[in-house]
């Protein structure tokens, strides 16, 4: 049971991401998004994946931390991508 309701908590967190994702993307800014809070984030999915394979709980739940870090790290890409407009957005048009 335990493992079934660390599925739902991972699931419903799951779908907020891809979510974020896209949202970042369409702004095309960094502004407004926090790398650490995004980086935490990771950790945290990291730290989840590592508990897992440490006590052998090697189980269907592992498969939802993974596609979790994959998407929240697609947030990094989408982060440094966003700065890079901005930075030649502040440049000005000649920057093109």
């Amino acid at each position: 049971m335990g493992s079934l309701l660390e599925t739902v908590m991972l699931i419903c967190f799951g779908f907020s991401w891809p979510l974020n994702v896209i949202k970042a993307y369409r702004a095309g800014t960094a502004k407004g998004t926090s790398l650490p809070f995004i980086l935490l984030i990771i950790t945290g999915y990291v730290a989840g994946i590592s508990a897992k394979l440490i006590s052998g709980q090697i189980n269907y739940v592992l498969i939802a931390y993974i596609v979790n870090l994959a998407i929240v790290s697609l947030n990094v890409l989408v982060y440094f991508r966003n700065l890079a407009l901005d930075r030649k957005c502040e440049k000005g048009p000649e920057a093109k």
